[in-house]
């Protein structure tokens, strides 16, 4: 599967439910790799606002995000439609705050992206795939949300209002493919008290009653009836006999739950990718949505921690051992932090470190409670690397290395004697010019320890003084 994108950019225009203003918001291309970023194109200096849990700022009467100062308020309804066309990368343009409700539903999103035209790019698909059961639940609110391993995309939803006029429904999408037909048309629903309060609160300046469901559930005298209709420019309202107001006739007898499900997929592409996984949701809002979007992300980020942990198989024999390191490396007791070096490719080293209570430094350091130092850790992480280095040249006792910057140091865990380190240094980009841009990461088990990204460069001795010099020197 490839990535894909829209043809060309594409208009929707509306007001907003709660601000009553007119907006226009453009779907435009994007590239590879973008996924759905927002853009303000009414603020200075036109901010963007990546589509991103982290970027949550609140979710009580939609899902709202904020970045580089800017907002952008109920964007479910066109990520639904990016996401339920498949779309991978897409920005999307408003001249205001608040994206245009329309019917409350996500059809006018589908059918402009459907107009502009679906297009493949060069790169592949990139998916998260659910490999074990993610799990999220509010019992304060019966709320439960569960993704299970899939080899596709699917969705369960159950709501229950415990309501006469809104009890248990249930909405299934069973493909991906099916949801600009099945799902993108059911629109937003909402009780009469919670319409009278939002209306009282003047939170629904674009709200007319054509685009949301209306649930009575309770006796409404024809004095009430009268005074909502005016309040929202209608001649008059009923109820009819399904407990709804009569602005409008359901498309689906679980309209509701399947609008739902709407909001799950919107809400859900604040992972970043699509998902290979199926979605069961007991009684879903935005709030566990988001909520369990960031569970997923997280789960997916450490799976993918412990998926990159080395697992290099230490019966082999290693590429060095310590007498070659020795040969390669000036240093010498008690300087020398890799033992082995298990694993060279052209892009990564593998080494190791066995951590023993006779190290030196243990004898000052914490001697009633023995830590290897974290400087020291980052030495033996650019040692490894300077074997990498080194091990690109034909004649590596004739070379040194020097160590110009090290950057994004962080400690994880603590390293205590008895534990093995394992190091893994990989290219960040080519060998240019005696350069060589590396990040490290130090491993205890499936733990990262401690991870720096570095920066060396090669350098020939030009005399036997120069073999005096730490090859391993860093310089700020």
């Amino acid at each position: 599967m490839k990535q894909k994108t829209i043809k060309e950019p594409v208009t929707v225009s509306g007001t907003g439910l709660h601000t009553g203003i007119l907006v226009n918001l453009t779907f435009r291309p994007a590239p590879v790799n973008t996924g759905y970023v927002y853009k303000r194109i009414d603020l200075e200096g036109h901010p963007e606002i990546k589509v991103d849990a982290d970027n949550v700022v609140d979710t009580s009467r939609g899902t709202t995000l904020e970045q580089n100062g800017a907002r952008v308020v109920t964007i479910e309804h066109p990520l639904a439609a990016l996401a339920g066309l498949e779309i991978d990368n897409c920005i999307i343009e408003m001249d205001g705050i608040e994206t245009p409700i329309m019917d409350g539903s996500a059809r006018f999103f589908v059918e402009a992206l459907q107009q502009s035209g679906i297009v493949e790019q060069e790169a592949e698909k990139q998916y998260y795939e659910i490999k074990s059961t993610v799990i999220y639940s509010d019992p304060d609110k019966k709320v439960e949300m569960i993704a299970l391993p899939a080899d596709d995309f699917r969705i369960s939803v159950m709501i229950d209002y415990e309501t006469s006029v809104l009890d248990t429904q249930n909405a299934v999408l069973e493909r991906m493919e099916d949801f600009p037909l099945q799902i993108a048309s059911s629109r937003t629903f909402v009780f009469l008290h919670e319409l009278e309060a939002l209306v009282n609160n003047n939170l629904i300046k674009g709200g007319d009653l054509n685009n949301a469901i209306v649930f009575v559930n309770r006796i409404v005298s024809k004095e009430e009836l009268d005074r909502l209709a005016g309040l929202l420019n209608k001649p008059s309202v009923e109820v009819t006999r399904t407990g709804t107001l009569n602005n409008l006739e359901l498309y689906y007898q679980n309209e509701p739950a399947r609008h739902k499900l709407l909001d799950i997929i919107g809400d859900l592409s604040l992972i970043g990718k699509p998902l290979k996984a199926h979605i069961i949701a007991r009684r879903p809002g935005h709030y566990s949505n988001v909520k369990f979007a960031k569970a997923i992300r997280a789960h997916l980020l450490n799976e993918q921690k412990i998926k990159d942990v080395p697992r290099p198989d230490l019966n082999k024999a290693p590429v060095y051992d310590v007498n070659d390191i020795k040969r390669m490396l000036p240093h010498r007791f008690p300087f020398l932090f890799v033992d082995k070096i298990l694993e060279i490719t052209d892009n990564y080293i593998i080494g190791l470190k066995n951590v023993t209570i006779n190290e030196a430094f243990f004898v000052g350091h914490f001697p009633a409670d023995p830590v290897m130092p974290g400087v020291l850790q980052v030495e033996a992480l650019a040692q490894c690397g300077g074997v990498f280095v080194l091990s690109k040249t034909p004649d590596p006792e004739n070379y040194g290395t020097y160590f110009l910057k090290i950057d994004e140091v962080k400690f994880r865990h603590k390293v205590v004697p008895g534990d093995t380190l394992i190091f893994k240094l990989e290219l960040l980009s080519p060998l240019r010019r005696g350069i060589c841009h590396m990040k490290g990461v130090a491993y205890v088990g499936d733990k990262v320890v401690t991870e720096a990204v570095l920066l060396a460069q090669i350098f020939r001795r030009k005399s036997d003084s120069d073999r005096n010099i730490s090859d391993f020197s860093t310089v700020s």
